[in-house]
């Protein structure tokens, strides 16, 4: 696959992907499938709303040194990552806004709109729209989304943490992951 129409390398253009270290380039890189397997802790409050969020958006379970594993696979800019933590089972569908250089990011019903941001350690994602069956939301709804790729130890790391106000914690996981297979 060419690179140019990988969906990291494509939103954050050459110089910015080179600048990122090997192992979120491999992560975020054009290879048409890669495995990936680590661990995760994840937290999250445990209020009726919030639980059944979780459970409607594919979110995992908390639950600390969780066993992780991802798999990704790519046609074009579009990318299926199916992730299996000990405590559930998350799939989400990335690919560009043909219309912007943003990444979108389709959790079942919802489909979130990224700004992406690096720097010489990794990638934060900023998130700026929101909406749910195609309708757009205010993005005030979903109060504080952090989310940033990049490395630790040789390795790819991630850091994501939701939450919504007046709900509470939707879910936040940490961990790294090893490439398992990349081809």
């Amino acid at each position: 696959m060419d690179t140019s129409e990988a969906l990291f390398p494509s939103l954050l253009g050459d110089a910015a992907w080179r600048d990122l270290p090997g192992p979120v380039q491999h992560m975020h890189g054009d290879a048409p499938r890669v495995v990936a397997r680590g661990e995760a802790d994840v937290e999250g409050d445990n209020n009726v709303i919030v639980r059944m969020l979780r459970r409607v958006l594919g979110l995992p379970s908390p639950g600390m040194q969780q066993a992780l594993e991802i798999c990704i696979e790519r046609e074009g800019s579009r990318e299926i990552w199916t992730r299996r933590f000990a405590r559930g089972h998350m799939r989400s569908v990335l690919d560009r806004d043909m219309e912007s250089a943003h990444l979108l990011e389709r959790l079942g019903p919802v489909t979130l709109r990224f700004q992406l941001h690096h720097d010489a350690n990794g990638i934060d994602w900023d998130l700026k729209r929101v909406s749910a069956c195609g309708l757009p939301m205010p993005r005030a709804w979903f109060g504080q989304v952090l989310s940033r790729s990049s490395a630790h130890d040789g390795r790819y790391a991630f850091a994501i943490d939701t939450r919504l106000p007046l709900v509470g914690r939707l879910v936040a996981y940490r961990g790294w992951l090893e490439i398992v297979s990349n081809d």
